[in-house]
């Protein structure tokens, strides 16, 4: 008696299960639904972003200019490192160290904010920057560009990267050399050397 009133309910949710089953199944195939895109990161040049960050950047410049220790600690991430634009690494602490021993009392940093890139909880800021310090030549105003990259700590923001490249001035009244990029095309076996002699 059990066993005939047990195959009725294996049968019922045998049934039951399978129309569930199939109905998932036709709805996942439905081509009705679209599948969500993903977005692609924000940049902004010109919004809030860039100004949240430019008060990031302000507060690392002040920190250098007035050699305030703390505050260039509440900038960097103990993770930072720093690619200088001549090639030097450098982390946190070794930046703060230098801070600290610099005696150079013409340093002084300026950093503008152009874009700002927003990939979940990191950002990259880039922008241009101008450094004016003392070197064995005499006082330089370093101009250049920069690409700092934030992570989000708790509610703000570190910076756990920094590259910089200078960028160099022409002197005044000296020619800009071509560069092979802005030469129409050519292909080099069949060219003409300046040092070639005509045969």
């Amino acid at each position: 008696m059990d066993v005939q009133e047990s195959v009725p309910k294996m049968i019922r949710f045998a049934v039951g299960f399978s129309v569930v089953f199939l109905s998932m199944s036709a709805m996942a195939q439905d081509p009705a639904v679209t599948p969500v895109a993903a977005t692609a990161p924000v940049t902004s040049t010109v919004s809030t972003e860039v100004s949240q960050f430019q008060k990031i950047e302000d507060k690392w410049s002040d920190a250098v200019n007035d050699r305030d220790q703390y505050a260039l600690e509440l900038v960097l991430s103990p993770l930072f490192v720093d690619v200088s634009a001549n090639g030097d690494i450098s982390t946190r602490n070794q930046q703060v160290a230098d801070l600290i021993g610099n005696e150079d009392k013409n340093l002084h940093l300026d950093q503008r904010v152009v874009t700002v890139r927003m990939l979940g909880d990191t950002v990259v800021a880039n922008g241009t920057y101008l450094l004016h310090h003392k070197t064995p030549a005499g006082v330089l105003d370093e101009k250049g560009v920069f690409t700092h990259v934030f992570e989000r700590v708790h509610n703000g923001w570190l910076c756990i990267n920094s590259q910089r490249t200078s960028v160099r001035a022409d002197a005044p009244g000296k020619q800009k050399k071509q560069s092979n990029a802005e030469l129409p095309f050519h292909i080099p076996l069949f060219s003409k050397s300046e040092k070639s002699s005509p045969q």
